[in-house]
């Protein structure tokens, strides 16, 4: 059950996110509930490969150049999500950001609730 909000949540959070960002664009609710979905895959198994090979850049940032690897992951679910477009970078770091912020907020309620 706990899956199901999270995955809802994320999705709405990516529906709000045109409200709040300029340059970035979702088609319907269906889009968002697959990049979503496609997000987590992409959380999964690209972001320890890519935070394993920039460990040397992430460790001199303090771990901050992790968010510009959550932004590179977030650019590149745009071309893979018809109906989901981020025009550049700038829109792909704070779109990422937003998400993540909103399903870290999310992560914390569901788990108080334990």
């Amino acid at each position: 059950m706990k899956l199901l909000a999270k995955w809802l949540i994320g999705s709405a959070s990516l529906l709000a996110a045109p409200y709040i960002i300029p340059g970035i664009s979702i088609s319907n609710f269906y889009s968002a509930l697959v990049a979503v979905f496609i997000l987590g895959i992409l959380h999964i198994t690209i972001r320890p490969i890519l935070l394993f090979f920039t460990l040397p850049i992430n460790m001199l940032s303090l771990g901050l150049f992790s968010l510009v690897v959550n932004a590179i992951i977030f650019w590149f679910l745009s071309t893979i999500v018809k109906g989901l477009r981020v025009d550049g970078f700038v829109a792909a770091f704070l779109g990422a950001l937003f998400v993540s912020a909103v399903m870290f907020i999310t992560d914390k309620i569901l788990r108080n609730e334990e």
